[in-house]
């Protein structure tokens, strides 16, 4: 896997890569379940030990992957569905009672707007922390404590956000900190279309290679749920895609014994990566693309997080009342 170099932060693609290059259906460590919830496609892949650990590049834990092309739509109906389908998935990992504190921290640049979905959905919870603590009275035991705080990236603040992060948990002492991020994907078909869960925290940057210090319970002392949502892809990966299309296109048109197009067919997903991005290394660099729509696409699935939160994190809020907190 580490030999075809291909930016994702999905564990589902990871996996799947691996599955490809290990040429095994089931790999050691690895456990994964698919399934459907309206229009919803859920996948949970597990890594279970450290050959799990190794054969996909994630640790220990859990990852939920909810996908729909009716994500990057405005389709408020699909948009209900995803909320509904996270705030299950968010109940089934994490262990929270009326009293638990929640620290949620909004990742990334908000100057850039593929990488504004963290503070964005920052900007859209309910945050009651400052509330319970100096009027008590006013809000009963359906309402958890909630601070959220977006601390920007460290070519603002020249600050690495672990540094940020870890002073604020010493100070509030929560009993989990929720982490939103963007991320890359290696599909385009999941560029926007697809919400990554996990409880393994996260390490900012490290699906573009750009690894920064990570946000785990190792380094933080508590435990960390992870959510994030593809918003960019590799330009190397849109150039292997098309080059795939037009093969598989042009071998369905040729005589069955032509020797070319079985050669490219026969040649490694990795391998024709890597000769695609050293060919395009010279001109387009270490590039990374969106689609067009993306300030309005950031706006809605800002709104998707911030909306399953509050109803997760909120017991007063209930799924059957979503449409009170839509965006």
């Amino acid at each position: 896997m580490k030999s075809s170099n291909i930016y994702t932060d999905l564990a589902s693609e990871l996996r799947d890569i691996a599955l490809t290059e290990y040429k095994s259906e089931a790999l050691n460590g690895i456990e994964s379940e698919e399934y459907r919830q309206g229009s919803i496609k859920i996948t949970w892949v597990k890594v279970t030990n450290k050959s799990g650990e190794k054969a996909i590049g994630k640790p220990v834990g859990n990852y939920i992957t909810l996908e729909s092309p009716l994500l990057r739509e405005n389709d408020m109906a699909a948009h209900e569905e995803a909320v509904k389908a996270m705030c299950d998935c968010l109940g089934k990992i994490h262990n929270l009672n009326k009293h638990s504190t929640v620290l949620v921290i909004g990742l990334g640049n908000w100057n850039v707007t593929p990488d504004a979905l963290g503070p964005k959905a920052v900007s859209k919870l309910l945050i009651t922390r400052h509330i319970k603590e100096t009027l008590p009275d006013v809000l009963d035991n359906g309402v958890r404590s909630v601070a959220a705080l977006s601390p920007g990236v460290m070519g603002i603040t020249g600050i690495e956000t672990l540094e940020t992060v870890k002073g604020l948990v010493e100070r509030v002492k929560p009993d989990l900190v929720i982490a939103i991020d963007a991320l890359a994907s290696r599909s385009v078909s999941r560029i926007n279309a697809t919400i990554q869960i996990s409880d393994t925290g996260v390490a900012p940057g490290t699906g573009m290679g750009n690894k920064r210090k990570a946000l785990n319970e190792d380094s933080l002392g508590v435990k960390v749920i992870a959510i994030g949502i593809p918003t960019v892809v590799d330009a190397a990966t849109l150039a292997n895609d098309a080059l795939d299309n037009i093969i598989n296109s042009l071998s369905e048109l040729s005589p069955p014994d032509n020797q070319l197009y079985s050669m490219l067919n026969g040649l490694p997903s990795g391998d024709k990566y890597l000769l695609i991005k050293q060919l395009l290394d010279p001109y387009a660099g270490n590039m990374f693309v969106t689609p067009k729509d993306v300030d309005a696409v950031i706006e809605r699935l800002s709104g998707i997080i911030a909306n399953a939160l509050n109803i997760s994190l909120h017991p007063g809020i209930t799924k059957e009342g979503i449409n009170r907190y839509m965006y």
